[in-house]
C-alpha cells in the first residue's frame, strides 16, 4: 500500500514553530481534509508534502520510500492551487497536455490521456478554449485534469474553491468527490471552511498552532469534540463551565453555575468516565436543542432550563435564537416548519423554555473560563 505518513514532521522559520511534530498516517486512496484557520500551519505541511518547503525535522514518507529531501519534481505528487495556475497562451488542450509533452510521451499517447482527462472533468467540447475564455469552475476542472494526467500517487489541493462563489463551489465539492471516486489515488485538500471540509472528507485533521487538534471521522469531529478549540473551530456549539456531581452507569450529573447565587443541573452520557469533582466543559450544538414556551410533556432523558430570548436572527433555512439563563448565553437554532396551523414564532424578551436530550450533550475534559457561555463570546444587542 502506498500510504502517505509523516513522522514527527516539524517546521521552524527562524524562532517560530510553524508545524509541530506532526505524526498522521493517511490511507491509499483516502479523501483526507487540513482543517484550520489562517496560521494554523496547514499549508506549510501541504508544501512540505509537495517539496516546496523542507522539513526543519522529520520524515515524509509514500510507501516505503521517504520523499522529505526530494526536489518536488522527483515526487509522486501533484498540487492544485487557488489560483490554477494555468498557462495563459496554451489553449485547454496543450494545458493539459503539458506535463506528457515535456516528458516527451509520444503523441499518440498524449492524445488519449488528454481526451480521457477532458471526459472525466467533463470538458471535451472545451479543448480548443483559452483560460481566459472560462469560467472560475471551468479552470478548476482543467486544473485538476493536468495535475492528474501525470498520475500522481497523491493529489494535493490547496484551498482549490476559494475564488469561486457559494453555488459552484457546492457544485465542484460534488464533483471532486466524483473524480476522487473514478481515479481512486489520495486527495489531501486543505481549507478552513469546515463546512467543505465536512462534506467531502473522509476522515479530517483540525490544526491549530502547527498541531492536531483533533483527527477522525467528520461525524465523530462534529458529535465529539475531544477539545474546547475543535468544538467552537468545527460547527456552532454552546459551551458551558460545570462540576461532576454524580456518576451513575453511563451518565454523569454535571452543576452549572449560571449567576452568583443560581445554577442549573445538567445530565450528560459520556465516552469516558469522568472523576467525581471534577471541572469539565459541556458542549451542546444549537440544532439540538429544542425551543418552546412550554416544557416538553414528557420529561425523562431530557434537560430542561429557563430563559429569556434576548435577541433573534433570522437565517434562511433557520432562525437563530440568544436565550439568556442567567449569566449564560444560550444560542439556539430552530428550522423553519409550519406543524401546526396555530403555531406563532416566539419574540424578544419571551420567557422560553429549552431542553434537549441527555445524549445530545458532550463532555470535553478541558475547561477555559473566557468561554463560559458560548465559543464565540457573543455580546448581543437586544434590538429595539
Amino acid at each position: 500500500m502506498e500510504d502517505l505518513r509523516l513522522v514527527n514532521v516539524t517546521k521552524k522559520f527562524d524562532n517560530f514553530i510553524a508545524v509541530d511534530a506532526i505524526n498522521l498516517e493517511i490511507k491509499q486512496g483516502e479523501f483526507f481534509s487540513f482543517l484550520g484557520p489562517s496560521g494554523c500551519g496547514k499549508t506549510t505541511l501541504l508544501r512540505m508534502i509537495a517539496g516546496f518547503e523542507t522539513p526543519t525535522s522529520g520524515n515524509i514518507l509514500i510507501g516505503d520510500t521517504d520523499i522529505s529531501k526530494l526536489p518536488p519534481y522527483k515526487r509522486p505528487v501533484n498540487t492544485i492551487f487557488q489560483n490554477y495556475s494555468l498557462f495563459p497562451h496554451m489553449d485547454i488542450y496543450n494545458n493539459i497536455a503539458f506535463g506528457l509533452k515535456i516528458k516527451k510521451v509520444h503523441k499518440s499517447e498524449i492524445d488519449e490521456r488528454v481526451n480521457k482527462m477532458l471526459d472525466l472533468v467533463k470538458m471535451k467540447d472545451q479543448e480548443h478554449k483559452y483560460p481566459d475564455q472560462l469560467s472560475g469552475g471551468q479552470k478548476q476542472r482543467i486544473a485538476i485534469a493536468r495535475a492528474l494526467i501525470n498520475e500522481p500517487k497523491v493529489l494535493l489541493l490547496d484551498e482549490p474553491l476559494a475564488a469561486l462563489d457559494l453555488k459552484l463551489r457546492q457544485h465542484m465539492l460534488i464533483e471532486l468527490m466524483n473524480i476522487h471516486d473514478a481515479v481512486g489515488i489520495t486527495f489531501l485538500y486543505v481549507t478552513h471552511d469546515q463546512s467543505e471540509a465536512l462534506n467531502i472528507a473522509d476522515r479530517l485533521a483540525i490544526m491549530n498552532k502547527g498541531s492536531f487538534a483533533q483527527v477522525g471521522m467528520p461525524d465523530d469531529v462534529y458529535e465529539r469534540p475531544e477539545s474546547i478549540f475543535a468544538a467552537y473551530f468545527v460547527g456552532d456549539t454552546n459551551l458551558i463551565e460545570g462540576t461532576v456531581v454524580d456518576i451513575q452507569d453511563d451518565y454523569a450529573t454535571v452543576i452549572c453555575k449560571t449567576d452568583v447565587d443560581s445554577e442549573i443541573e445538567i445530565d450528560t452520557n459520556y465516552h469516558r468516565r469522568p472523576l467525581l469533582d471534577e471541572m469539565v466543559t459541556l458542549s451542546l450544538r444549537p440544532e439540538k436543542i429544542a425551543i418552546s414556551r412550554k416544557p416538553p410533556k414528557h420529561k425523562d432523558d431530557f434537560n430542561i432550563v429557563e430563559g429569556v430570548i434576548e435577541d433573534i436572527l433570522y437565517a434562511g433555512t433557520h432562525t437563530q435564537y440568544m436565550v439568556r439563563v442567567g449569566a449564560h448565553l444560550f444560542r439556539v437554532f430552530q428550522q423553519h416548519k409550519k406543524v401546526y396551523i396555530d403555531e406563532y414564532s416566539l419574540d424578544w424578551e419571551e420567557n422560553v423554555y429549552l431542553y434537549w436530550h441527555d445524549t445530545d450533550t458532550h463532555v470535553i475534559f478541558e475547561t477555559d473560563e473566557s468561554n463560559m457561555a458560548t465559543p464565540n463570546l457573543i455580546k448581543s444587542v437586544r434590538r429595539k
